[in-house]
């Protein structure tokens, strides 16, 4: 089921135009990365999203609600993180939970209690955050933004200044609340990370979309491609009469589906082909991006 729906969004700044007909969904479940290079438009289109900044033409839909005609109905399941958790230093964590928590209705305890476990703070939650590493203060901005249980969650570059324990938290929050059916759209420029964890992805560049796709085909996992090393192509020529792609002196390439392949693997074998290795081949998530955008690089 779809929960966020853009379509053809744009905004002008003057006479600049900043976003040229975005358009994009994330339905249950779905964690979408949202990438592209400084000033591509990125935070611009979560802040219309979010009603921070006035659409110029287009609509955007969250759980069938339009955001500018029925923004407090659109708005009141999402949750979000711009940037940096808004939190007070001088506060424990539970105390700024609680004090968040007071701007919504019907909120109990049990459920806020829930939110510390989810985001594993159980043993630092009354400690002042000015105490927290950067990592428990992104955990806790996670719980503050699902204390409405929001079943769409913005995070616009939350990876930022984490270590690797700190990431892979946080990686682990977001696998286990899109389990649980909530759509996460997600920002970064750690594109190995994301590509770790998200199952689409959504490329801007210059305000405009230049592909939505899942993470499996923009990596070529969809594609049944595979290297394969042996102990010497120049053999291969002479006895195999497949479409095949010599790499070097040991390794080439080769398009076959599972059943294929095993067939063809056999075949090498009984023909005294030493085989070594097999690897279905990829490229990585930022190896795609600079591909697909021409050469630009995210910064």
């Amino acid at each position: 089921m779809s929960i966020l729906k853009v379509e053809n969004l744009c905004k002008k700044i003057g006479k600049k135009d900043i976003l040229k007909n975005v358009s994009f969904e994330v339905n249950e479940g779905d964690i979408l990365a949202f990438i592209g290079p400084n000033g591509a438009g990125k935070t611009t289109t979560i802040k219309c999203i979010l009603g921070l900044n006035k659409i110029t033409k287009g609509n955007v839909y969250i759980n069938n609600f339009n955001v500018e005609k029925d923004f407090v109905k659109a708005i009141e399941r999402v949750g979000s993180i711009v940037e940096s958790p808004d939190v007070y230093m001088y506060l424990s964590g539970m105390e700024n939970i609680k004090l968040q928590a007071n701007l919504y209705k019907d909120i109990d305890e049990d459920y806020l209690s829930h939110l510390v476990d989810l985001v594993g703070l159980n043993k630092r939650i009354d400690d002042k955050v000015s105490k927290y590493s950067l990592g428990m203060r992104q955990r806790l901005g996670i719980a503050i933004s699902l204390i409405n249980n929001p079943n769409l969650l913005i995070l616009d570059e939350p990876t930022n200044g984490l270590d690797p324990e700190g990431i892979k938290e946080l990686r682990d929050i977001l696998k286990k609340l899109a389990q649980d059916g909530v759509g996460i759209l997600i920002s970064s420029h750690n594109l190995s990370e994301l590509e770790s964890f998200c199952n689409k992805v959504c490329i801007i560049s210059n305000g405009e979309v230049i592909k939505e796709t899942s993470i499996s085909k923009i990596k070529g996992l969809d594609e049944d491609k595979y290297l394969i090393k042996v102990k010497d192509t120049k053999k291969i020529k002479k006895v195999i009469k497949d479409n095949i792609k010599i790499i070097d002196d040991n390794y080439f390439e080769v398009f076959k589906d599972e059943e294929e392949l095993g067939l063809f693997i056999k075949e090498l074998i009984n023909k005294d082909i030493l085989v070594y290795e097999i690897k279905k081949e990829d490229i990585s998530l930022e190896e795609a991006f600079i591909d697909i955008a021409g050469g630009a690089k995210i910064d």
